[in-house]
């Protein structure tokens, strides 16, 4: 028969074999991973999720305060370092922006410059002329726009101290040639204003500096040895002969005018350093966040693994079994589910926290009806995989139903479950979060703080301390967002069946 020429052999007479794989083989996990690192926006988000947590667990060690740390002065105050303060630099120099100052305003900056050698003024932003009138005369006002050191803004305040105190401090200042305590000044030489230690020099009765002929300050500070409270022995001003007192008596104790940036080094054995400001309530805010977030990230993980544990049993039965067990245990999951969450959290914080603590009691409520989802979850997965034929061969062989369930079903849904938590954890940092700004819960007996209560104060001086909510509202909005691009990002590599779907 003639040969087809449509038709050819293409190895005629030749013998065919298999080739050998040319490429390594993969194991189910080293093909998730191959596919987890192909989704570029889960892979960023998995290094930031790395930085944030590594951030929550050096940030309290690397700062130089504790969480207990809380200044009475230095509160909702903007970043700032030394070396850029000294350098009069805008970015972490403490900045503060104060608008229409006045000459008187800029004459009481200056006080506070000349008298402890550090300027507050940072720099003239704006400039402003405005014509009027003064006893008939046309005059120029002018106002300013400027930028101030709010460390260095806070100047001198009055300060009480005991006896044996006030000599370790003079002990110190002889020691490191730091000033700290100044000449008291009465307030019957200044017009009886009682409330403002920066005044040191003469005023009006309006408080505005009242400079001599040649447009200088004039000094009032007291010089009545009869009213000095403590001998005195340490450095003194330029300009004083030795008649100036530092102190007057003060119920068994002596008050003092002070330097408060100087004394903040007396206290705690170096300057003012506080890289994302301070909170409302004095404390570091570098060192709080991440306070707040180990607690968060840790409380997170806590309940995740509660309620995967809880939920994988309880929907192991569900799919397993079936029939009148899955229709009853479904029935309870109905009637947790319908149980609003802030209710139960509440209400245990009321009454439960009181007699287990309030982290237990707040646990509770969140495992309560946390783990309803895993169950589902694990239900599905169990309907699916309890009649492949791997299933059926080991029950033919006589294996157990626990055998079935956690030896045969469970491994082959482990990576959709596993997936599932990375999502959990977002959910409950999330959660956790709004009942603490909100009030319902305080955990600050507990951990200090938290993220919530950080944005919650933080909220309350928003337009004038911006930094105290911004940089919570930073660490949380990168950390629920990269949590959540994780999780989806696993989820799409462990079980390709959903990738992009968005369930």
């Amino acid at each position: 028969m003639s040969q087809n020429p449509k038709f050819l052999f293409v190895h005629d007479e030749t013998r065919r074999v298999d080739e050998a794989l040319s490429t390594k083989p993969r194991s189910y996990f080293g093909d998730a991973l191959y596919a987890f690192r192909q989704n570029r926006s889960s892979v960023a988000a998995a290094w930031i999720l790395l930085f944030l947590i590594l951030f929550a667990t050096f940030a309290p060690i690397l700062s130089p305060y504790s969480i207990k740390d809380q200044d009475r002065i230095y509160t909702n105050y903007p970043s700032f370092l030394p070396f850029c303060g000294a350098k009069g630099w805008t970015f972490l120099g403490g900045t503060k922006t104060y608008d229409s100052q006045n000459d008187a305003s800029m004459l009481f900056w200056q006080g506070i410059a000349q008298e402890t050698g550090m300027d507050p003024v940072i720099k003239k932003i704006h400039t402003y002329e405005t014509a009027g009138r003064r006893r008939g005369e046309e005059v120029v006002r002018y106002s300013y726009d400027i930028e101030v050191n709010a460390y260095y803004a806070v100047g001198n305040i009055y300060q009480v101290f005991s006896y044996k105190e006030f000599e370790r401090l003079q002990e110190w200042q002889n020691e490191t040639g730091i000033q700290v305590v100044y000449p008291y000044v009465h307030a019957s030489d200044i017009e009886d204003i009682k409330n403002n230690p920066n005044l040191w020099y003469k005023v009006t009765e309006k408080g505005v500096a009242d400079l001599d002929e040649e447009g200088r300050f004039i000094p009032v500070y007291a010089t009545n040895k009869e009213d000095e409270g403590a001998a005195y022995d340490s450095l003194r001003i330029p300009g004083d002969d030795g008649s100036y007192i530092y102190s007057i008596k003060k119920s068994g104790a002596v008050q003092c005018r002070i330097n408060y940036y100087n004394y903040y080094r007396y206290k705690n054995g170096h300057e003012p350093m506080y890289l994302f400001g301070t909170s409302l309530m004095g404390m570091d805010l570098f060192c709080a966040i991440g306070m707040g977030a180990r607690f968060s990230l840790l409380f997170a993980l806590l309940v995740a693994g509660i309620n995967m544990v809880i939920g994988i049993l309880y929907g192991s039965l569900q799919g397993y079994y079936g029939g009148a067990v899955d229709m009853t245990l479904d029935r309870i999951c109905d009637i947790l589910s319908g149980v609003p969450f802030v209710v139960v959290a509440t209400l245990f914080q009321l009454h439960l926290s009181q007699k287990v603590g309030v982290v237990p009691s707040f646990l509770f409520a969140f495992v309560l009806t946390g783990w309803i989802g895993v169950a589902a979850l694990t239900r599905k997965q169990f309907y699916r995989f309890k009649g492949m034929e791997y299933v059926l061969a080991a029950r033919a062989l006589g294996a157990s139903d626990r055998r079935l369930m956690f030896a045969h079903i469970l491994p082959n849904a482990a990576g959709t479950l596993v997936t599932s938590c990375a999502l959990i954890i977002p959910a409950v940092i999330s959660q956790e979060t709004a009942l603490s700004y909100l009030g319902i819960v305080d955990l600050s007996s507990f951990t200090g703080t938290t993220l919530g209560t950080l944005l919650s104060q933080g909220n309350a001086s928003a337009t004038t301390a911006p930094n105290s909510i911004l940089w919570p509202s930073i660490f949380l909005g990168l950390l629920m967002i990269s949590f959540n691009l994780f999780g989806n990002g696993l989820r799409d590599a462990f079980n390709p069946t959903t990738r992009g779907t968005g369930n």
